[in-house]
């Protein structure tokens, strides 16, 4: 890959896991173009891995998961390229959305603007407890848009219109509170908790988990009546694969002991 974007595969006792680091930390890691094109990318090519069982999206060093969009390219879009810029960071965390293996978001620091829609994009969310997250865009004349939707899911429409209509940050402890984030850890205990969180991820079946994603999507979007309907054919199906067989067996011969 380029400057902006590190992968790195790791070979895990219950499968390959993909580490992603958002690179250009005297910028906070900032979301420039040639960043979001590169992350397009990865995730990209990571999403036809069959191997792949789960994904780790973090920034490097210790000040910022992300700054969000470079605040230098934000000043210099005009009406004309505004929305090719926009539209683009909306690809991108289309693509880490819609990955086939759960994403956790290691929250390392300031997590700003498009940066907390990429976070929010993810499945998991895990901050060391010196994290900020706000969505500032207000401030600067700009509406939060494109995957600020996903905020009052999380957290609850008057917590969301608050980040959004006051441009305030916020600390790891109120994220906890609020529902934004999973788990809060010191940052020395930052990549214990992501390992407990992939551990837990890998000890499913790898078919399993990837429905099951799929289905938490549906279960966000679907109507309810469409949902349930859903994950009735997942459960059939699902036994096509050989894999509750076998699982629900180790299970059995494992508690009779």
């Amino acid at each position: 890959m380029g400057e902006r974007i590190q992968t790195a595969l790791e070979e895990r006792a219950g499968g390959r896991v993909a580490r992603i680091t958002l690179g250009n930390p005297a910028k906070l890691n900032a979301l420039d173009a040639a960043a979001i094109l590169e992350l397009t990318e990865a995730m990209g090519k990571l999403a036809g891995d069959a191997r792949l069982r789960a994904v780790v999206l973090t920034g490097e060093g210790d000040k910022a998961f992300s700054g969000g969009i470079d605040v230098h390219e934000l000043g210099s879009a005009t009406q004309a390229t505004a929305r090719a810029a926009i539209t683009r960071l909306h690809r991108c965390i289309t693509a880490v959305r819609e990955c086939p293996v759960p994403v956790i978001a290691r929250v390392n620091g300031y997590c700003i603007g498009g940066a907390l829609e990429l976070a929010a994009a993810c499945d998991l969310r895990v901050a060391a407890d010196h994290a900020r997250f706000g969505m500032p865009e207000v401030r600067l004349g700009i509406p939060s848009v494109i995957e600020a939707a996903l905020l009052p899911r999380l957290m609850g429409a008057g917590r969301a219109r608050w980040l959004l209509l006051t441009g305030e940050l916020i600390d790891a402890a109120e994220a906890l509170r609020w529902g934004l984030v999973e788990r809060v850890v010191a940052v020395q205990g930052l990549d214990a908790e992501v390992d407990h969180a992939l551990d837990a991820i890998l000890a499913g079946g790898a078919e399993a988990i990837r429905v099951q994603k799929r289905l938490n999507r549906a279960y966000e979007e679907l109507p309810f009546a469409e949902a349930v309907a859903a994950s009735i054919d997942a459960f059939e199906q699902a036994y096509a694969t050989g894999e509750p067989g076998r699982m629900v067996g180790d299970y059995l011969r494992r508690t009779r002991k």
